[in-house]
């Protein structure tokens, strides 16, 4: 049985809701086409000549710890196996150091006709970064990550393997009145989740952080090295959503910090089948995305339990359960003051909120399995919840779905296994053109 557990943060954008399906798979099996053998030695060789006095330590799957650092990031077990010679795995995995060990991988690669898979150390859940029919180097960007916080400027230069729970703490060592919007997963890469756009509490806000990028670095095919001004107008927008893998390796991003207040209010409560599920949830999706202010964001989760887990039984034996995540920029007095006047049925009471830094509420809405942590536990790399197998599949939803809909959506969960996230848009999203950024730029590209 996989581990219901298992989080997930994707990247997107729309100007209604995003709907995403968890499921939970028990048993995957992949075809496709066995890595055939490759000029190894001239690669290496190659790699050798041009790192020069530098070292760059490149793996092969007769390297002892060549799995070991191939499975150490993948979260997905449909994509993971301890068996070398199975395909779709990378002839070489290449862990740089320095920029500069990227743009001799990029010419050697070129020259020996292998393609490039780029990771950031983060959640890939379609194993995209690290699997491909042909033969291929893995670039693992995990060593650079550095993270230079300025203030006074609100920005910060993050390198590509940095991960998102990094980043918070870092701005959050400076200023507890500054933060960034981007996802709730704090073991995300930072390059691979800005490059497909990225969105999270703060979304409706501040945008996605794809929307907050000042400049970046980046490296092409043919290495050379390019910032914004060099790059192009063109390329800058393509790289921020569109995915940057097809034009390059980006090394480094300079995102925009946002203004955050000193306190705001986090608040999770669930809501039974009993309770009215489907009336709560049909009017939630007006509510959630257009009736309230911009720093209110309401992201509601809907998942089964077995009639033992739960006080009363739904139909077949389980129990529908929405658990509602509340996420406020401001006093938890002004948030009741909002339920009440645009959702009363939703019966939130003052009991539930919770006033807290905005940092702390990165680690609230982290969901560690262990409850309250200190702020350092944004600084492991390792994930805290159980690897699992599982498929994602996301859609937009541009105008609210039925209760008739909704009701299918239940008896769905009920007899299958999988969770159904529905984060709300609008905002700050409904503000900013759709060609601003190279993602979703026409809504049928959406749905």
């Amino acid at each position: 049985m996989a581990d219901q557990s298992c989080p997930l943060s994707l990247p997107g954008s729309a100007l209604f809701a995003c709907i995403v399906l968890l499921i939970l798979l028990s048993s995957y099996t992949a075809s496709s086409t066995i890595l055939t053998a490759h000029e190894d030695n001239d690669f290496l060789e190659c790699i050798s000549f041009n790192a020069m006095h530098t070292k760059l330590p490149v793996y092969t799957p007769n390297t002892t710890s060549y799995t070991s650092i191939l499975e150490s990031r993948i979260q997905n077990l449909r994509f993971s196996s301890t068996d070398a010679a199975t395909p779709n795995k990378p002839r070489f995995i290449v862990t740089p150091s320095h920029e500069s060990h990227v743009q001799v991988v990029l010419v050697c690669s070129r020259k020996h006709d292998l393609q490039i898979r780029v990771r950031s150390g983060g959640h890939d859940s379609e194993g995209l970064s690290y699997r491909s029919n042909l033969p291929f180097v893995l670039i693992d960007l995990f060593n650079i990550g550095t993270i230079d916080v300025n203030i006074k400027d609100d920005s910060a230069w993050v390198e590509a393997g940095a991960t998102l729970g990094e980043v918070y703490y870092r701005i959050a060592e400076k200023s507890l009145v500054h933060g960034f919007s981007a996802g709730k997963i704090p073991t995300i890469g930072v390059g691979g989740h800005i490059s497909g756009a990225g969105h999270g509490t703060l979304l409706r806000k501040y945008d996605m952080a794809a929307d907050n990028i000042i400049d970046a670095r980046l490296v092409n095919v043919k290495g050379e090295f390019l910032n914004r001004e060099t790059m192009g107008e063109d390329l800058f927008w393509a790289i921020r959503g569109g995915g940057a893998a097809s034009f390059g390796v980006v090394l480094a991003w300079k995102i925009k910090l946002v203004a955050v207040p000193t306190t705001v209010t986090v608040s999770t409560f669930e809501r039974t089948y009993e309770e009215g599920v489907t009336d709560l949830v049909y009017k939630w999706q007006t509510v959630a995305t257009h009736e309230v202010p911009e720093e209110l964001n309401i992201e509601v989760d809907i998942s089964v339990r077995n009639k033992n887990d739960a006080s009363t039984t739904g139909r077949l034996g389980k129990m529908v359960i929405a658990t509602y995540r509340i996420m406020y920029l401001g006093r938890s007095k002004k948030l009741m003051q909002l339920m009440e006047d645009k959702f009363a049925e939703l019966g939130m009471q003052e009991k539930d909120c919770k006033e807290m830094s905005w940092i702390e509420s990165v680690v609230y809405f982290a969901r560690f399995p262990d409850g309250i942590v200190p702020l350092e536990r944004l600084l492991s790399r390792e994930s805290e919840y159980s690897k699992c197998t599982f498929k994602v599949k996301s859609d937009f939803v541009t105008k609210p779905l039925s209760k008739t809909t909704l009701e299918g959506i239940w008896k769905m969960l009920e007899e299958n296994e999988f969770a159904f996230i529905m984060t709300p848009w609008g905002g700050r999203v409904s503000a900013i053109p759709e060609h601003e950024i190279a993602f979703c730029i026409e809504m049928e590209i959406c749905i």
